[in-house]
């Protein structure tokens, strides 16, 4: 697959699009104990000054680690990495948060904004190789932090643009002053998506590809329901400039039912790793609204997410391969770091640990080599924090120091990989006796769900504005969702759409 194997967000997404193109219906029987540990409707638990200490930490990783000169977010901190666009979306998504709890001040999130806004606004877009940020409106997925221009060959990216639009269509909404700044942060935002060609994106319409390079053209996959490409096909139904029509919707949902199935006790729409269920989700409130699929299953897509997160931790519970530290208050899989790419024995198996990789739980083969990642965990509290609350608090006091310090939660732990006097070299971090390997690093697109979601559970800050969102409205209108917060406006225009559907049919 070319470039995928340093291509982190490539990687994954072919990985599972071949992968569990066929979902098995795996079955699990949960005895009555653990059923009533997550229940159905499960109550709102106030969050203790642990995550107040968290969220701070954690948006303090954005606050101090971008380019203040044009915005720029690195990958990864403290390694010296390119900027990913995707962790530009979540910084971007990060400031006004910092301001609702008081970090920072107005003034000095809006300086942040206009500063990495006017940098995309104006970056160079071409077709070449070199010296360009972007083309058709897209952006490579890695820049320099320092020049902004594209960096290591890497894709221009329709799902990273995408993620960096959800941080910068946000900013639109929260920054609704009257003043200059305010209003030139809305037209950027309104200059920068409307220039997206999602048109020339959709090169085998009405799917929209992955990605392309001046050097291999476009990428020779496209996005397929169901995983985070949710959001592409949301703002590309929603703009008035190069939008795509309901037929691209229809063909992401198309694979749907092939991803459907029963994973440790739960029955719901399956990509293994948590950050598939999670990252549509940082800027849009599911709760209660359904598209036509859906509307089919009787569930909307926040269920689907809960389901998501109760079958990992039923998994980690089962602990069908015994790794260390695994149960019902340290568990989460998802595309992260881990040690390196090697093979170990462990408890007299043969282990095959990786590097970067996407880890889960559900399809024909689960992914897994004990490391555990504390974003998965933790961007699942709206969901279902009657299991997150203590596993935050688990791994926190089980592990301590080594995996919590400057920016919150590293980006992972392995505790199975407790090789103290290991020879090779590891991808990133360290191995620590008793402890395992612990990662060195921060990731962005890992931090920016943890941050946004525990003030989502908080206050519904970030689905509170981008409720107001026109474009939002309108993609999510487009795809034929209807019902909850969209009113009663989408949902009778919506069923007016069902009954000349079927009278077609008929």
């Amino acid at each position: 697959m070319y470039f995928l194997s340093k291509r982190p967000a490539l990687f994954r997404v072919v990985f599972f699009a071949l992968l569990f193109l066929i979902f098995p219906g795996h079955s699990y029987a949960l005895d009555q104990q653990l059923a009533h540990d997550v229940a159905s409707n499960a109550s709102h638990p106030v969050l203790d000054p642990f995550f107040d200490d968290l969220e701070q930490r954690t948006f303090q990783f954005f606050w101090d680690t971008a380019n203040p000169d044009n915005g720029l977010v690195p990958d990864k901190a403290p390694a010296n990495s390119a900027s990913s666009i995707a962790a530009v979306g979540f910084g971007l998504t990060a400031y006004p948060i910092g301001v609702e709890r008081g970090y920072i001040t107005r003034d000095q999130a809006r300086e942040r904004v206009l500063t990495t806004l006017r940098f995309f606004r104006y970056a160079p877009q071409g077709e070449q190789a070199e010296g360009v940020t972007g083309y058709h409106g897209f952006f490579y997925h890695f820049l320099d932090m320092k020049t902004g221009l594209r960096t290591d060959r890497s894709e221009l990216s329709t799902i990273d643009t995408s993620l960096l639009l959800g941080g910068m269509l946000f900013c639109q909404s929260y920054f609704d002053g009257d003043d200059l700044q305010e209003t030139e942060i809305r037209t950027l935002v309104d200059t920068i998506y409307r220039r997206v060609n999602w048109r020339w994106a959709a090169t085998r319409p009405p799917a929209i590809v992955l990605g392309w390079s001046p050097e291999q053209g476009f990428i020779p996959y496209d996005w397929r329901g169901y995983n985070e490409g949710m959001l592409i096909y949301l703002l590309a139904l929603a703009s008035p400039t190069h939008g795509l029509e309901l037929d691209s919707w229809n063909a992401w949902t198309g694979t749907y039912d092939l991803n459907w199935g029963i994973s440790y006790g739960q029955e719901f729409l399956s990509f293994p790793p948590l950050f598939g269920h999670q990252y549509s989700h940082v800027w849009i409130d599911f709760r209660d609204i359904q598209d036509a699929y859906m509307r089919g299953r009787g569930i909307d897509y926040f269920e689907n997410s809960r389901r998501a997160t109760i079958a990992q931790r039923n998994y980690a519970i089962d602990n069908p391969q015994k790794f260390k530290g695994y149960g019902k208050n340290v568990w989460g899989l998802t595309a992260s770091d881990g040690p390196v790419d090697t093979f170990k024995v462990v408890l007299l198996r043969l282990r095959h640990f990786l590097g970067y990789s996407a880890r889960g739980v559900g399809g024909i083969h689960i992914p897994d080599d004990g490391t555990i990642a504390p974003t998965a965990a933790l961007a699942s509290l709206p969901f279902a924090p009657e299991i997150v609350i203590p596993a935050a608090h688990e791994m926190f006091e089980r592990y301590g120091a080594q995996i919590y310090s400057k920016y919150g939660f590293i980006d992972a732990f392995n505790p199975s990989f407790d090789f103290a006097y290991t020879t090779m070299q590891l991808r990133s971090g360290k191995v620590v006796r008793g402890v395992g390997w612990v990662d060195s690093d921060y990731l962005g697109i890992d931090q920016g769900p943890i941050l946004a979601m525990i003030e989502n559970y908080r206050s519904d800050f970030v689905w509170r504005y981008m409720r107001k969102n026109a474009y939002l409205r309108r993609g999510l209108e487009h795809a034929g969702f209807s019902g909850g917060w969209l009113g009663p406006a989408a949902a009778l225009k919506q069923s007016n759409a069902d009954a000349n559907a079927t009278e077609k049919a008929n």
